[in-house]
């Protein structure tokens, strides 16, 4: 899948609306994540890596390692959204709300809002009100550990991770990494390689699987194996805000 997308690196960057969503969708349906065609230019790119630095775009910082979560730093922007930030947020979510929504009456769970500021209602409501999209950077020995991002009561099921470097130019190792928890069976690991500008598209904590019986949900958890040499940065899109 991720060197299937990596041919069209050299393509212009694509729109969300344009994207093949029926072809997303089945991957999605097959292994929880599917990686897109660039979406992001490398200039776009460049600018969301240079925001790292800028102390005031942000509501907070981790510092992964005081956690236990890896090595790598990763930071919160606050209200109001850059730009190409929050252009991603309301971009991507209508066709994302609508896999949800296929999803959950697969599984027979609560259905989203079809509007991304539907879902900012809902959590306002639930107390969430604090934005989570994010920009992660890990350096040389980086990592970050298996997790789920569910910050409250309201947790939009997609998500997804900008590629902001140039693998195995500016970093090398740093893979996404996702591991499967099928019921009765052993966890099933998979890898993604986004060229710059790529998004990965993935379950935030399960999708449906056709059983016997009918649907059944599979847990997804999302980390990245180590980076061995410079700097690998990406921006993490998470439709659901924070208590």
């Amino acid at each position: 899948m991720s060197s299937e997308a990596g041919n069209r690196s050299a393509a212009q960057p694509t729109p969300a609306a344009d994207l093949p969503w029926s072809e997303l969708e089945g991957r999605l349906d097959d292994s929880g994540f599917a990686v897109t065609a660039p979406i992001l230019s490398p200039q776009r790119c460049a600018e969301v890596v240079g925001m790292f630095d800028e102390e005031a775009r942000f509501r907070s910082t981790i510092t992964m390692a005081r956690h236990a979560y890896g090595e790598g730093t990763y930071r919160y922007f606050a209200d109001p959204l850059p730009d190409p930030v929050q252009a991603l947020r309301e971009s991507f979510y209508p066709n994302l709300a609508a896999i949800a929504n296929r999803w959950a009456d697969q599984l027979g769970e609560r259905r989203y809002p079809t509007t991304l500021a539907g879902l900012l209602t809902e959590c306002a409501a639930a107390g969430q009100h604090r934005p989570t999209p994010l920009v992660l950077r890990y350096g040389p020995g980086g990592y970050n550990c298996l997790h789920q991002d569910i910050y409250g009561e309201v947790a939009f099921p997609l998500q997804l991770l900008v590629m902001l470097n140039k693998p195995d130019v500016d970093f090398t190792g740093g893979e996404s990494v996702f591991v499967e928890q099928r019921p009765r069976q052993q966890s099933r690991p998979m890898v993604a390689r986004p060229s710059q500008g790529q998004a990965v598209i993935f379950a935030v904590r399960n999708r449906p699987q056709r059983g016997a019986r009918g649907y059944r949900r599979v847990q997804l958890r999302h980390g990245v194996s180590a980076v061995h040499t410079g700097a690998r940065n990406v921006l993490g899109v998470i439709f659901h805000n924070a208590r």
